[in-house]
């Protein structure tokens, strides 16, 4: 291993040195070589006149080689450019050599060997400098363990990538994988294409390490079908994002990243609808509440895109707000953003702040979220999520909002949590509001899981998976919907939008996921066996700790069965009942009580009686 070392490690004056000796070798090797292969023969007595040409080549070529720049290049990232310039000096080198030679006038010189010594010096150079980038590849290879990978995708991603992987000292590309027959047994930069039939035996007989997807110009449906293909391959998968770089051609190894769930979800993107997307926005005064979190974070980025007149966040949490102000402020630093430190309890202060900035539309995320800690914690999360709801419905109808969408969960649908309820409790609340015919427009907006959002099991597994497991999971059956924090967001903006006033719409999640099916998934394509009972020696195993307090094993996105379409296809519009003003307004001043003094049950009771479908878990 030190021999490696001392390879790779040599001072760049030195390898220059090297290379340089070499060609000095080589270059009247490449003349007697051309002047033998000429007459026939290395008989001295054949080049007694004209000998001592032999040893003046390199020093009449090394100089023309020196002022081109040829030293300068970096054998390791040989390409294109370096053949040229040593066919470039090569050419300059012969012209001078004739030049020479026609002065001095040599009568027995074989003039046609001139040719030849052209096209055996610029094979010899170019030959020795191919030879000194495998012996550094190789001895990079040995020290840092470089990855051998197989590209998925022939085309000009995977083309791109290819070239890029091979300056790479983490990964070096070996082969290709494509579904297209008339691309099989073919070669892409010296890369042998094979069929993805094969690609067992091939792994095998490369010693492959992982496998990267490159085609990321077909459908997302498609890629999670290939995805699944190659899940217990027992190799690793990564995949290279996204269309645009690729037609930008700006295609780099930095894009190569880990499969992740959002691309085993299969679902082919919708195009927005840029009239909806704006109607709420562009050239408004915008609000976002819990504006630092998963899904108010992700808001706010893309709101900023769509040229509000101002951006006012509303968060309670300190580092949160600085950590978003500052990323939106970066990405549109000519946008005027307002940081607002603030409970959204405080109803007098949300007035003032209304009024003072003349909002014009708010989207409300700020809640507590986590089933377990608001179970445990039932009045602070039913205060936060239903009271503090209420808070901004008031300032808003007080201060003329136009338009206010909530940001709900399924967990809203017969929910067993508080925090299920509470989120109820606060779609009641603008249903019963905007059934008064305010001027603020009130809707709110319903759907599953995010993705790598606080407290989401994809980050938990993937950590859990670092550490060499167990992953845990709560139970066998448990199901979930799941859906990207961008998708969900983009759809928010849309469907608020489309609201009439007391609207409850359902975002399309696709197809629910069994977490078990998912933890599986994670384990396989990280490379790893999942260790069961069929198969005891695998890697990673699956613990179930059983479910949590409050925690469904399927949720719903619908109270009853009664959804209408609307003119976009990932948004549907709910029609369900909810409970008159004048008989919340009792249900609200008993919760409050409660919240304030009662104990756990008798908040849960009281939470029960406004919301029907609720059915508490009561220790």
């Amino acid at each position: 291993m030190s021999y490696f070392n001392s390879i790779v490690n040599l001072q760049r004056r030195y390898k220059i040195i090297v290379m340089m000796l070499s060609d000095f070798l080589l270059l009247p090797l490449a003349f007697y070589s051309s002047v033998a292969l000429r007459i026939g023969s290395f008989d001295y007595v054949e080049f007694q006149e004209f000998w001592w040409l032999g040893i003046c080549v390199p020093f009449m070529m090394i100089p023309i080689f020196i002022r081109i720049g040829l030293y300068r290049a970096v054998i390791r990232y040989m390409d294109f450019k370096l053949l040229w310039t040593i066919f470039y000096g090569c050419t300059i080198g012969v012209l001078l050599l004739t030049a020479v030679i026609t002065m001095t006038r040599i009568v027995t010189f074989p003039r046609s060997s001139i040719g030849i010594f052209w096209i055996f010096a610029v094979a010899y150079l170019g030959a020795t400098r191919l030879l000194a980038r495998g012996i550094l590849k190789n001895a990079e290879t040995r020290i840092h363990k470089i990855k051998r990978v197989a590209i998925y995708g022939a085309g000009r991603a995977g083309m791109q990538i290819a070239y890029a992987l091979t300056t790479s000292r983490e990964y070096s590309p070996v082969l290709f994988f494509d579904d297209a027959p008339e691309s099989q047994r073919s070669s892409v930069l010296g890369l042998r294409i094979y069929s993805p039939s094969k690609m067992l035996r091939m792994i095998e007989k490369y010693n492959i390490d992982e496998i990267l997807l490159a085609m990321p110009s077909v459908a997302r449906s498609r890629q999670k079908e290939i995805i699944e293909s190659l899940e217990k391959i027992g190799v690793k998968l990564k995949i290279l994002p996204g269309v645009a770089d690729v037609v930008s051609g700006k295609v780099r190894i930095e894009d190569i990243r880990e499969v992740q769930i959002e691309d085993l979800l299969g679902r082919d993107e919708v195009t927005p609808r840029e009239d909806l997307l704006q109607a709420c926005i562009l050239g408004k005064v915008v609000c976002v509440t819990g504006a630092g979190g998963s899904i108010g974070s992700e808001l706010c980025r893309q709101i900023v895109r769509l040229n509000p007149r101002k951006i006012v966040f509303v968060e309670q949490n300190e580092l949160a707000l600085y950590e978003i102000e500052r990323e939106i402020l970066s990405l549109s630093p000519r946008c005027t953003v307002v940081a607002t430190l603030l409970n959204i309890n405080d109803e007098q202060k949300l007035q003032t702040l209304f009024k003072e900035h003349k909002i014009q539309t708010i989207y409300h995320a700020a809640a507590y979220k986590h089933v377990p800690i608001v179970e445990l914690n039932p009045a602070v999360g039913i205060i936060n999520n239903a009271i503090g709801t209420l808070s901004l419905a008031n300032a808003s109808i007080e201060m003329n909002v136009e338009h206010f969408i909530l940001i709900s969960t399924d967990k809203a649908v017969r929910p067993t949590n508080v925090m299920g309820a509470s989120k109820r409790m606060a779609e009641m609340i603008l249903q019963s509001m905007a059934e008064k015919k305010p001027k603020t427009i009130f809707s709110m907006v319903r759907f599953g899981n995010v993705l790598g959002s606080s407290g989401s099991v994809v980050p938990l597994f993937r950590e859990q998976i670092k550490k060499g497991g167990p992953i845990t999971v709560t139970h066998r059956e448990i199901t979930r919907y799941f859906m990207t924090i961008p998708e969900a967001a983009q759809l928010v903006i849309q469907a608020g939008a489309m609201a009439l006033g007391g609207d409850v719409f359902v975002l399309d999640m696709g197809k629910p996921i069994k977490i078990y099916d998912l933890a599986k998934r994670m384990i396989e394509l990280s490379g790893f066996d999942l260790k069961d009972q069929e198969n005891p020696n695998g890697d990673i195993e699956i613990e179930f700790t059983g479910l949590r307090p409050g925690e469904k094993l399927y949720e719903e996105l619908l109270i009853g069965d009664n959804v209408l379409e609307t003119n976009h296809p990932r948004i549907m519009k709910a029609n369900e009942k909810f409970i008159p003003w004048h008989e919340l307004q009792n249900h609200l001043s008993d919760i409050k009580s409660k919240c304030m003094t009662g104990e756990k049950v008798e908040i849960k009771l009281s939470l029960s009686k406004a919301v029907k479908e609720f059915t508490p878990q009561i220790d």
